[in-house]
């Protein structure tokens, strides 16, 4: 439990970097964009690795016995969020996470919703709590999910004071909570090339992950789980 729950508060802490402007900024103005961008994924994987490491270490208490519509919710869900999570790195977004979050025109993925990479961890992660029905599965997973959900009432706040009157303009084609905006009208769906290599990278991950992949990073099946 100790190292579960130093990885957990190295994990947080990590995260936490990019809501204190005056840190981030230092370590850009030092490091670059680029290697600040780079460094800090990196180190993002291997600290999210170690609390996967010590989550899994921890004894297996069962909450609610295993279903096979539980697995299935994890096998639609995931590879939307996984989706979300990839276009809404790649596709500029001044509003909320992203790797081009600069001025350029917001990519077609923020129509969906303005917050895609924090909705990606949500689904994500719910989904796996679900699925897994066990207390440490519960810890790590509602523990990211908690913290993408308080993340994006922090960005939301931070943006609109980082971009002041720009907000309204940039807020009123989108929305916090997915498809609203499209489904009121104020929003009109799109297509972009960042949205197609989204798709093709969803497509090539969770073929590796359901013929092996993930059963051998976590020894669960979910295929096979959601055969049972």
């Amino acid at each position: 439990m100790t190292q579960f729950l130093a990885a957990m508060g190295l994990f947080l802490a990590l995260h936490s970097v990019p809501a204190i402007p005056a840190i981030r900024q230092r370590l850009i103005d030092r490091l670059g964009r680029r290697v600040y961008l780079a460094l800090y994924s990196l180190a993002s994987i291997i600290s999210l690795g170690w609390v996967f490491q010590a989550a899994l270490a921890l004894d297996y208490v069962e909450l609610w016995p295993p279903a096979p519509w539980q697995a299935w919710i994890a096998l639609i869900l995931a590879p939307l969020a996984l989706v979300l999570l990839v276009a809404g790195l790649i596709s500029p977004n001044p509003m909320s996470i992203s790797f081009r979050r600069g001025d350029a025109k917001p990519g077609a993925i923020v129509a969906v919703t303005r917050h895609p990479v924090l909705w990606g961890f949500i689904l994500w992660s719910g989904s796996h709590v679900i699925a897994n029905g066990d207390l440490r599965s519960l810890m790590l997973f509602g523990s990211l999910g908690l913290f993408a959900a308080l993340g994006m009432a922090m960005t939301e706040r931070r943006s609109r004071r980082r971009l002041g009157v720009a907000w309204s303009n940039l807020a009123a084609t989108t929305s916090v909570l997915p498809l609203a905006a499209i489904l009121s009208g104020r929003a009109r769906p799109g297509f972009d090339a960042l949205m197609l290599t989204a798709l093709l990278a969803t497509a090539l991950i969770t073929a590796w992950l359901l013929w092996g992949g993930h059963a051998a990073l976590f020894s669960a099946d979910p295929l096979a789980l959601a055969a049972l």
